[in-house]
């Protein structure tokens, strides 16, 4: 069951990624953009470990919890740069 829901899972997240990189392309404002890019990180996440599920590996986690530590820190500097217009203080 699980070697035939994996791949339509992978494409519907591919259609996704596809729908976030217009987002984040035609976005008509800079918060639109941030959340894309929040998003495509999200999504970016989901893709590699359902990859590993499909590939077996086990090993993906690591690559995709550090993908998620640095897409939150992104978004905190993004979002802080936004609101003060500087990020360290």
């Amino acid at each position: 069951m699980i070697a035939t829901v994996i791949p339509f899972v992978i494409g519907v997240f591919c259609i996704a990624v596809l729908l976030n990189l217009y987002r984040l392309a035609i976005g008509p404002d800079i918060v639109d953009r941030i959340l894309a890019l929040d998003t495509l990180m999200i999504n970016s996440i989901a893709l590699i470990v359902l990859a590993d599920i499909q590939m077996s590996l086990g090993i993906l986690f690591e690559a995709a919890l550090l993908i998620a530590l640095m897409g939150f820190v992104g978004t905190v500097a993004m979002t802080k740069y936004l609101l003060r217009g500087d990020v360290i203080e």
